[in-house]
């Protein structure tokens, strides 16, 4: 494959199809969310904790407003991420002395804990390191600092994206809000199909790939039916070809 081919592709196959509307609408919900923990974090900490505490928040902000719909941008996700790992980061920087062991086991059991706890999220791990890494402005806090900032800036950044979110009928979070939405004529029409695949067998196909996919079975399941539906009207793949799902459903 040429240069030229390769651009070409990379060009057209986007990995990330939403309309620009979408892509402008995320980054304003994340200014929104960030100024609001900006305010708080800077009545606490110093400008070297609010920079290492924050970045943490910055990137939940990213996954709440660009894929709220997504299983690690849902609020106990968000909340149990960064309140456990922050509890194992201050832990950790409290009792093991060498701050390079106690970073890299701050973040190893943040993973574990997480995932048994059913609220992976990425900035959890984040949220581990800049506990060990923040020095005295933040470790002196102890573990007060879990409700004060981490606590605080966790319900600011949920409460925006809540209200953010709320208006848009394609953006409804937390996820379980917008399967409580009304279903439109195809999606009334597509429950009418007999789908060859059972959710419990997708169930079962989630279970056999032995690592954390961004995606539950209930929407795997809507993704079969829209396709089918879709192979089903040939007439139709012309106008739907690259248009983005939140696009579709707006």
């Amino acid at each position: 494959m040429g240069l030229k081919e390769a651009w070409v592709r990379w060009v057209r196959d986007n990995p990330h199809p939403a309309s620009h509307g979408e892509k402008f609408l995320s980054a304003l919900g994340a200014f929104l969310g960030i100024m609001g923990l900006l305010v708080v974090s800077q009545g606490v900490l110093d400008a070297h904790g609010v920079a290492l505490v924050v970045t943490s928040m910055g990137a939940s902000a990213v996954l709440l407003f660009a894929a709220p719909h997504s299983p690690l941008s849902q609020p106990w996700a968000i909340l149990g991420g960064h309140l456990l790992s922050s509890t194992i980061g201050i832990t950790c920087a409290l009792y093991i002395q060498d701050t390079l062991s106690a970073a890299a086991l701050a973040v190893a059991l943040s993973i574990v804990v997480m995932y048994y706890a059913r609220c992976l999220h990425p900035p959890g791990g984040a949220a581990a390191l800049a506990v060990v890494m923040g020095g005295e402005p933040v470790q002196t806090l102890g573990y007060i600092f879990l409700v004060m900032p981490v606590l605080i800036n966790v319900l600011v950044l949920l409460s925006v994206g809540m209200l953010f979110n709320a208006p848009f009928q394609h953006r409804r979070y937390p996820l379980w809000l917008a399967r409580l939405g009304p279903a439109d004529g195809s999606h009334v029409a597509g429950q009418q199909e007999k789908l060859l695949i059972a959710h419990s067998d997708l169930v079962y196909a989630l279970s056999q790939i032995d690592t954390y996919m961004d995606i539950d079975e209930r929407d795997l399941l809507e993704i079969y039916r829209l396709a089918t539906l879709h192979a089903r009207v040939p007439e139709a793949r012309g106008s739907a070809v690259g248009m983005p799902a939140s696009a579709a459903q707006a």
